[in-house]
């Protein structure tokens, strides 16, 4: 039964990939043709359906793992589970939606978070990283503000991309959130520049960290740094 709906799934996503859109999708890392607004609505007919969900993520086509994570119970799978998943999961936009979506329902997220954070693969440890910037803005009891912040003036600049991008997300927060830290987020936003020039349309906000942290403060309200 779950091989056949895997087979027209399969088949249905193939009749919605669209040549240019994969165009755009490889110049950011993707490897799919699929429009996410159809997808979506794809996934919101399909509903909830975990065993469909573990058959699309296993033929490994990313447009199928990303309707698996539409469509899967996030608290269903294992924490070895997860870990194997991430792994595999090399495009950005599957990277991204498994971390976000997935992983941060799981009630594996807290120790998943730790043991990702120290990965030496560096696409690993960026999805840690993702996870300590969720709990730095919802649930910062216990986490080590200052030491994180050692850690990524230390290691930032010379970061790969992804992990760099992760890091620098988790400096932003930081210093929006906790105002305590917020000159010192600043000063190494400022010190080490990463992604100071990095294009940005109108009406965005910069990802270089003191213009973000100073934006979104300033949205806020201006809670005053302390």
């Amino acid at each position: 039964m779950a091989e056949t709906a895997v087979s027209e799934v399969m088949a249905e996503l193939a009749g919605l990939a669209d040549p240019k859109t994969r165009e755009v999708n490889e110049k950011h890392g993707d490897d799919h043709g699929v429009n996410l607004g159809k997808l979506r609505a794809l996934a919101k007919r399909l509903k909830t359906q975990q065993e469909l969900a573990r058959g699309l993520w296993a033929t490994g086509d990313s447009a199928a793992r990303l309707l698996a994570l539409l469509i899967c119970r996030p608290k269903a799978f294992g924490r070895d589970e997860l870990d194997g998943m991430l792994r595999e999961a090399r495009t950005p936009k599957v990277h991204d939606w498994l971390v976000n979506y997935v992983v941060k329902k799981s009630p594996h997220a807290e120790e998943l978070r730790v043991a990702w954070a120290a990965d030496p693969d560096p696409v690993v440890a960026s999805a840690g990283w993702a996870l300590t910037t969720e709990r730095v803005a919802k649930k910062p009891a216990g986490l080590d503000l200052t030491g994180l912040l050692d850690t990524i003036e230390a290691e930032m600049r010379d970061a790969p991309d992804r992990l760099q991008w992760a890091m620098n997300h988790c400096l932003a927060q930081i210093g929006i959130e906790h105002p305590e830290h917020r000159a010192r987020a600043i000063g190494i936003g400022e010190r080490l520049g990463v992604l100071k020039d990095y294009p940005t349309s109108p009406g965005c906000t910069s990802p270089f960290a003191p213009t973000w942290i100073s934006e979104m403060v300033r949205r806020q309200g201006g809670k005053t740094a302390g």
